[in-house]
């Protein structure tokens, strides 16, 4: 196998306009590959962390040491290396390092060029990302995983910090779950979301999109967008219940002030106690059938009670819960709270790390989503993660956004080219 000759990191920009990281690799016969970092804006306090300059350049958030970090110290690791070898170059990289939450690299600098490897190693071999991806989860785990095509979750409504309104919940998501194929259930979230473009027009409401693509309108409650979701449903033709579920992303932990969850919905104050009825509630009048971050990423005590209340019936989602770790997924598993965890690869920092996560959930019958981050490119590397690992479920926004939109049409792509991949 060719070796990595070259590595080489410069400052891009995500879909918000903030500066990310980009890496090429380049082999020993000139091919070349690279990948994007993502950033997120919600972020879970136990993340790995992402290194900024905090100076005076794009206010204070400029990459430039994360750069020259891949550039100066990072590439004199992997020159010279087996790309394929994915988990040896993690390795490297994340002792190089040699903190808990890569704090002296960066994790998107690490990340920067663990994606890139993976990216390099596919195009050597002449095979797609997904069956690289698919390879090296075996090797790393020793389990063998059947390709499939995942199901999207479209967030067709933002609020929270991803949108400038009233709305408490962060993401108001559709789940074409009865659709046969990933092209029908594009063509449902399309329809649905133009159908609901349609009436908040007719209602005089904002069409403005948020960071993901989903429109921010401001609202008199959190229940009057699930209503404008299941009236855009209908209006699809479609049924609600059978043909499309509802996903919500509470992003709790924007909203807790150490004891109260304050909503701006009806000026609640609630305990956990009170927002779990809350959510059950919900669920009772909906066809909500996964609900992320419903508690507070530390209120432990609130999840064990959501859990409780609703995990028999509802796809209960860690994110910044468990933050892609697998140690604290572990914890959260011994305690018996949620049920599925979001899978972010910037919240760890390498590829290896992301899948034996996603490994160690699959052993405890925990659920796995594939996510973006409210900061995205064009890079496309979480369609083929998620088709690769079989994973099943994918977030990637609303069908709005080339930085959304990319990841979508790259499955179109997988589905079109690889018949006997179906729709899990």
């Amino acid at each position: 196998m060719l070796k990595i000759s070259s590595v080489k990191a410069i400052q891009v920009f995500d879909s918000r306009g903030i500066p990310t990281i980009s890496c090429k690799i380049v082999l020993e016969n000139g091919i070349s590959a690279s990948a994007i970092v993502p950033s997120g804006a919600s972020t879970g306090s136990k993340e790995a962390f992402e290194l900024r300059d905090n100076d005076n350049n794009y206010h204070g958030k400029s990459v430039l040491n994360a750069v020259n970090n891949v550039n100066e110290k990072l590439s004199h690791l992997i020159i010279g290396k087996d790309p394929n070898d994915q988990q040896t170059i993690d390795e490297l990289l994340i002792s190089f390092d040699n903190t808990n939450d890569k704090s002296d690299i960066g994790a998107n600098a690490i990340l920067s060029v663990s994606l890139a490897s993976a990216h390099i190693a596919a195009k050597a071999n002449d095979i797609p990302l997904y069956q690289h991806f698919s390879k090296v989860y075996s090797d790393i785990t020793g389990t063998n995983v059947e390709p499939s095509m995942p199901m999207p979750m479209f967030n067709i409504l933002n609020g929270g910090e991803h949108a400038d309104n009233n709305i408490d919940i962060q993401e108001f998501m559709i789940i074409p779950s009865n659709a046969e194929n990933f092209a029908q259930a594009m063509q449902w979230g399309t329809e649905i979301y133009h159908s609901l473009k349609k009436i908040l027009q007719s209602k005089k409401y904002s069409t403005a999109v948020g960071d993901e693509g989903g429109f921010a309108p401001s609202l008199k409650s959190n229940e009057e967008a699930l209503k404008l979701i299941i009236h855009a449903i209908k209006d699809s033709n479609l049924e609600p219940g059978t043909d499309i579920h509802i996903a919500l992303d509470c992003a709790a932990s924007e909203f807790f002030d150490g004891k109260k969850y304050i909503l701006e919905d009806g000026n609640k104050n609630l305990s956990s106690q009170e927002f779990a009825d809350y959510l059950y509630d919900l669920t009772q009048k909906y066809p909500i059938t996964s609900i992320e971050d419903g508690m507070h990423e530390n209120d432990i005590s609130g999840w064990k009670i959501l859990t409780e209340k609703l995990g028999s019936k509802c796809q209960l989602v860690g994110d910044d819960l468990f933050v892609t770790n697998e140690k604290i997924l572990r914890n959260g598993i011994d305690q018996k709270i949620a049920n599925s965890i979001l899978i972010k690869y910037n919240q760890v920092g390498t590829i290896t790390e992301t899948m034996q996560t996603i490994n160690c959930a699959g052993e405890n019958k925990f659920k796995s989503i594939i996510s973006h981050r409210s900061g995205e490119t064009e890079d496309t590397t979480i369609s083929d993660l998620s088709v690769g690992l079989g994973i099943g479920q994918i977030k990637s926004g609303a069908p709005c956004r080339s930085d959304r939109v990319a990841k979508y049409n790259r499955l179109l792509w997988i589905e079109e080219e690889s018949n006997n991949i179906l729709l899990k």
